[in-house]
């Protein structure tokens, strides 16, 4: 039988959860389709997810097709929560996206859309909610040909709408052929000559969404069923069954980590080649290439191995390509590690956070706890950035949104006993180099307290090729932990540039290097005060990295949001002005009927303020969708400058004092 690993994606309260629940319940493996309002649902296993609604965790479920063993994912439909999405999109086959048919097209699912495209995985469309009142199918079908900008191919139409009795009637509308032939040179050559067959089509169909060329889309209720069979017919004959051989070498890719009820590490990863069986060693980690040389992998002994069969998780000696597994004994095991031979890299897909907030501990939270939990936290979803600031004591985090932020207060209340409370949200701005600039001091001169020669020069990089260092010096000319102790040192150093926000993208030479060998007084052991160490190199690349950034220069950009607005025409008026004040730049204006939509773009500390003003200014009627589009140079106002939580080697003075005093410790 074959398997195929399916994730369900939406805009949040499109149905998607509750569409697991009727895929669970017409495959046989669940006996009455769970709530969402009650709480009820397989797949929302959290507290808070039952309680809320809403899906916050991805969940991995199984159910068996005729031909097809379905891994299914259920990932959240809540923008806050998007890093739980992307960290899926690398271990699909093929994916449905949910769409409402009361609401249409919403900003989740163009984002959605766009980065299932770029990424060539094989999608159907399920247009949900065709029973409830308002439902408009072909005026949904419409507004996703016009804003998602994919070839989509009905496989049938809805009938009652807005009713009850609403039902999905199968069959390839006249279109078809059309939309076909634009990918298939022979399918068109037919097409004209009046000689394509059904089987023709649907063999080309088949072939066409599995390569993700088109999109075929089905209408239906998750509440009632309707249209729910057909769509299951779909997943089986239209999209690709995972691939991968059994007997090659591991390959695996982690997607999630959560905590067992011992405290155990738990890896979900999806294996692409080879078997991997308990009692297996492994190596694991990144494999990426940082500089010139590779990362250093771990290694692990699997202790236990569960696979997922039939809405459950079953132990197994084994499990082979294709498989998404739960694997335990990798305690150091992180989101995006690679398991055995590095394969298929787990990439950034969706926009970073762009909010930070400090967490200050409630009575009876201490410090040390908190900053153990928010740790703990991080395992589970590395983007929500936990910085400590030894110096003030306080320990902040990376947000997407609000509601992430209560549900992060929640869980520490829940599962850790902390009470905890938030501060004031700000806007998580970046810092890139103005232009290149080096630096260099040399080991015994002048006023370098270090045993080590470092010479830095830094230079911009495009927005996202992030950090890269090269040697500039012979690899051979001083021990490889040196080395490693001034690129390690450089990737940290760059969290904070000079105005304390972090330089994702540049490009670092290491220029000059120098070291004193091993040495020792007569008849003595080896002197560290004669001889060099990796804490020499670790204090002074601060250092110099900070004096090139100086004299590069940086210059602070923020977020930048991109907006739809779709309003009344007679309230343009009112709205242009407050667009201005906001900083916000309208982009294009068109008429729809009685209303008007512009886009533009916003700074994203001012989206927040957008959102509140647009329904008074509208009188209610405004529909406002914002998602972050890139990062501008702040030209307005003070630059805004981050707490460094280093020891602050712009002021050389203090840096040293705060190194020796560190040392002493």
């Amino acid at each position: 039988m074959h398997l195929l690993n399916l994730g369900i994606l939406a805009h949040v309260d499109a149905g998607k959860t509750s569409l697991t629940e009727r895929l669970l319940y017409t495959a046989g493996v669940i006996d009455e389709v769970g709530s969402v309002d009650a709480g009820s649902t397989t797949t929302d296993t959290l507290a808070l997810e039952r309680r809320r609604g809403i899906t916050i965790k991805s969940a991995v479920v199984s159910f068996p097709l005729d031909g097809v063993t379905v891994n299914l994912i259920d990932t959240p439909g809540h923008p806050d929560f998007i890093a739980e999405v992307e960290r899926v999109l690398g271990v699909l086959d093929g994916a449905v996206l949910v769409v409402s048919a009361v609401e249409g097209v919403q900003a989740q699912t163009r984002v959605l859309m766009r980065t299932l495209r770029r990424l060539g995985i094989p999608t159907l469309i399920f247009v949900n909610k065709i029973d409830r009142r308002g439902a408009d199918g072909d005026a949904v079908l419409a507004r996703m040909a016009r804003t998602l900008s994919v070839p989509l191919i009905p496989m049938g139409r809805p009938a009652a709408l807005g009713t009850p009795a609403a039902r999905f009637v199968p069959g390839l509308g006249p279109a078809a052929p059309d939309v076909l032939a634009d990918h298939d040179d022979d399918l068109l050559a037919a097409y004209l000559d009046g000689a394509v067959s059904d089987a023709r089509l649907h063999t080309a169909l088949t072939a066409q969404s599995r390569r993700a060329l088109v999109h075929p889309v089905y209408f239906g209720s998750a509440v009632t069923g309707a249209g729910v069979p057909e769509l299951t017919g779909g997943i089986e004959r239209l999209l690709p069954a995972a691939g991968g051989d059994p007997d090659g070498p591991l390959s695996s890719t982690v997607f999630k980590v959560e905590r067992g009820p011992a405290g155990e590490k738990v890896a979900y990863a999806r294996i692409f080649s080879g078997t991997l069986r308990v009692r297996d060693r492994i190596p694991f980690g990144d494999g990426r290439t940082k500089g010139y040389g590779t990362r250093t992998r771990p290694e692990g002994r699997v202790t236990g191995i569960s696979v997922f069969e039939r809405a459950a998780d079953v132990r197994r000696d084994s499990a082979g390509a294709g498989r998404i597994a739960k694997v335990w004994g990798l305690g150091e095991v992180r989101i995006g590690d690679a398991l055995g031979r590095p394969g298929t890299a787990y990439g950034h897909h969706f926009a970073p956070p762009t909010l930070e907030t400090v967490v200050a501990p409630g009575p009876g939270a201490d410090r040390r706890s908190l900053h153990l939990a928010l740790t703990q936290l991080a395992e589970q979803d590395p983007l929500i950035g936990v910085r400590h600031d030894e110096l003030r004591g306080e320990t902040s985090v990376s947000l997407y949104g609000e509601v992430q932020k209560q549900v992060i207060q929640a869980t520490l209340a829940e599962e850790y006993g902390l009470d905890v409370t938030f501060r004031r949200t700000t806007t998580l701005c970046i810092e890139r180099p103005a232009g290149t600039g080096h630096a260099v001091e040399f080991n015994k001169k002048d006023a370098n307290p270090f045993l080590a020669t470092v010479g830095l020069r830094v230079e911009p990089a495009p927005p996202g090729a992030g950090v890269e260092f090269r040697l500039e010096v012979e690899l051979g000319s001083m021990p490889y932990a040196f080395f490693k102790a001034v690129e390690d040192t450089v990737r940290e150093t760059l969290g904070q540039g000079l105005h304390g926000w972090q330089i994702p993208d540049c490009t670092v030479t290491m220029t000059h290097c120098g070291y004193s060998p091993r040495q020792s007084h007569a008849h003595q052991g080896f002197d560290k005060s004669m001889s060099s160490t990796g804490y020499d190199f670790r204090g002074l690349t601060p250092l110099v990295l900070t004096e090139a950034l100086r004299r590069a220069g940086t210059l602070v950009h923020e977020p930048v949001h991109r907006f739809r607005l779709q309003a009344p025409a007679d309230t343009l008026g009112a709205l242009l002005p407050v667009l201005a004040r906001l900083g916000a730049v309208p982009e294009s204006t068109g008429a729809l009927g009685a209303s008007c939509e512009l886009q533009g773009t916003v700074p994203a500390a001012r989206a927040h303020e957008l959102e509140q003003r647009v329904p008074g200014l509208t009188r209610g009627e405004g529909e406002l969708e914002t998602s972050f589009d890139h990062y501008a140079p702040v030209t307005r106002g003070t630059v805004p400058r981050r707490p460094r939580t280093d020891h602050n080697p712009l002021n050389r003075k203090e840096y040293l004092l705060n190194v020796k005093r560190r040392k002493g410790e």
